[in-house]
């Protein structure tokens, strides 16, 4: 299927030579009307069942593209967690706090930030950002070379396993307490505020990424309609050529006025 998919053009030229080549052996042994009828009619078979693919194919790169897109936003999400963590970092973690008191909640506080932060980091990296980060390039699925990346490929990237996706509790024993320990000083008060919310948007952020896996492995169960798409627009290409023999042939048997 992925060598289908990658020689798309070739193979549909390739169908419609050996289309012309059949009918030019037709031509050539004044096969009776009633064989370019037959010819006619698998050109209108053909041609429905091209249709309709093409609109299945086109549902699929709908959804594709719908997904994309609530990839991107995921993405940004996730470049947005990061710089939100830094800038907690640089606030409250690269110099020690003057009360000896909140010290350590305030370090328990960074560490999980930065536990956080190293796997939103890492999860930038999957393949499910990555591959859609990538630039297309312009008619690259128009390459008539074989063994080349087909258009289709853009729709098929490869899935990063569960295991993959590196995520961690934003809370637990320790980091409820350094909050509540912080929350009762009015001049510490924001540091819990802002881990907070830091958690709320990591914990979104994870709940996202799950989400659109399980919808991105929804489109690879289906990727298959991307194949059938290839090998009907193959077999009209084939048919085409009869139906211009039909009509060649109705041309040249019409009766002159």
């Amino acid at each position: 299927m992925d060598f289908i998919n990658a020689n798309q053009l070739s193979l549909i030229l390739i169908c419609f030579a050996a289309g012309g080549v059949l009918t030019a052996l037709l031509f050539r042994r004044h096969v009776p009307p009633r064989a370019w009828k037959m010819a006619d009619l698998m050109w209108i078979c053909l041609g429905g069942f091209g249709a309709l693919t093409a609109v299945v194919a086109g549902v699929y790169a709908e959804d594709n593209s719908r997904l994309a897109r609530q990839i991107d936003v995921a993405y940004a999400a996730s470049r947005e967690f990061d710089r939100d963590a830094a800038r907690f970092r640089l606030a409250h973690c690269e110099v020690p706090h003057p009360s000896p008191v909140f010290r350590p909640a305030i370090r328990d506080l960074c560490d999980k930030v930065e536990f956080l932060s190293a796997s939103t980091a890492a999860n930038a990296a999957l393949p499910l950002f990555v591959a859609i980060t990538e630039r297309a390039e312009p008619l690259r699925g128009l390459d008539l070379g074989f063994g080349r990346r087909g258009a289709g490929d853009g729709m098929r990237m490869r899935l990063p396993d569960e295991a993959e996706i590196l995520h961690f509790a934003p809370r637990d024993a320790r980091t409820d307490a350094a909050v509540a320990l912080l929350r009762e000083a009015p001049s510490v008060t924001g540091i819990a505020a802002e881990f907070q919310v830091l958690a709320q948007s990591y914990e979104r952020l994870i709940d996202e990424v799950m989400a659109l896996r399980e919808e991105w492995q929804v489109l690879q169960d289906n990727s298959l309609i991307l194949t059938v798409q290839v090998l009907a627009l193959c077999l009209v290409a084939f048919a085409a050529p009869f139906r211009l023999g039909k009509s060649f042939s109705d041309i040249l048997t019409a009766p002159r006025a």
